[in-house]
């Protein structure tokens, strides 16, 4: 490797993660209660954390505290989808390849789904706890059941005779997703006149990262920690994929391992960002074809890059959403479905000449 390359694939971490905490800092001074006052928002936050001289008054510590959770849950969310989708896009060797694709958002949500139902008082006896704190480890749970169950599904199907076929990929995906959806209209139309229930559902399907607490915060970031412990592991392994199957596995790649820490760390990723802010498409998707084109295709840098990518982009469109709207700001998923579709159909004119060779 080039020291250019090296030096450029340094710089342009280090921009990223310097813009992470600057996004944040913006983001925390945008809100209709007018607190954008710098060194105020800075007590704020210090005394959320247990640090300083306690922070503000009890009004403007509540509005600070609303608003950390929120800007650290996005970021958390962000960073979870981007690597993620890095990482699926490093196994199938395709670009086109994301976690909303692949059925792993979808999982994801419908397992989520299950748990809001069951939590709300439709498990009967099954289940009788309301408590919050359960309702919050309990969600995250069956999302990444969910979402693993999903892609396992996927893969089964879309791999025959072991081998990753895309075109089957790609379709089984559609079709794995299309059912997870006719799940989800069915479950939303069970509740339909439950109204707090109906809209703690909808809420998912339209992504939310209103009204976040510490406990959302912490789960995406815990998960992704985990998720992100894999990338040494799987890095170099995942650059040898890119020549095929039976290449990596003479020069001593273990696929079968490579594959499973993949899937595990996209499936956890993804389930715990779709858990605590709902359905977030097309994140996966754009992050790391843009890192792609700035950081080259090593794995060692594309992986962490798009982590970091993943929190600024999700950060900067929910700022210019909510600078833009304000109090009329659109839901998160729905934001990333008008950004991220235009750009699916681009990516697909781009590559027709490879799609038409699958």
């Amino acid at each position: 490797m080039s020291r250019r390359l090296l030096g450029g694939r340094v710089g342009l971490a280090a921009t990223l993660l310097l813009l992470v905490p600057l996004l944040m800092l913006l983001s925390l001074r945008v809100g209709s209660a007018g607190l954008s006052d710098l060194p105020t928002l800075l007590r704020g936050v210090l005394g959320a954390l247990g640090l300083g001289d306690g922070g503000l008054d009890a009004s403007q510590q509540a509005i600070v505290e609303l608003r950390l959770w929120r800007v650290l849950t996005t970021a958390g969310v962000g960073a979870a989808l981007g690597l993620s989708g890095a990482l699926v896009q490093g196994l199938f060797r395709n670009g086109l390849a994301a976690p909303s694709i692949l059925g792993i958002t979808g999982g994801a949500s419908l397992g989520a789904t299950l748990a809001i139902l069951l939590l709300s008082g439709y498990g009967g006896a099954l289940v009788a706890v309301q408590d919050a704190g359960v309702l919050t480890l309990l969600v995250p749970l069956f999302g990444f059941v969910g979402a693993l169950v999903t892609v396992l599904v996927v893969l089964l199907l879309a791999s025959p005779g072991g081998r990753i076929s895309v075109p089957s990929l790609l379709l089984t995906g559609i079709a794995v997703n299309t059912c997870v959806a006719g799940l989800l209209s069915l479950l939303s139309s069970l509740v339909l006149e439950d109204w707090e229930v109906s809209r703690a559902v909808l809420a998912w399907t339209f992504g939310t990262l209103d009204d976040r607490a510490p406990a959302h915060a912490g789960t995406v970031w815990l998960c992704l920690a985990v998720a992100a412990s894999v990338v040494p592991f799987v890095a170099w392994e995942l650059d040898l994929l890119q020549g095929g199957e039976d290449d990596a596995r003479s020069l001593g790649v273990s696929t079968a391992r490579v594959r499973a820490l993949v899937v595990g760390a996209a499936a956890l990723s993804a389930a715990s960002a779709v858990a605590v802010a709902g359905q977030i498409a097309f994140v996966g998707l754009v992050v790391p074809h843009i890192v792609r084109q700035f950081a080259g295709r090593a794995h060692a840098a594309v992986l962490p890059i798009s982590l970091l990518a993943g929190a600024d982009f999700l950060l900067g469109v929910d700022l210019l959403n909510r600078w833009l709207l304000g109090a009329a700001h659109l839901p998160p998923g729905v934001v990333m479905s008008l950004v991220g579709g235009p750009f699916f159909l681009v990516l697909l004119a781009l590559n027709r000449r490879e799609v038409e060779t699958w």
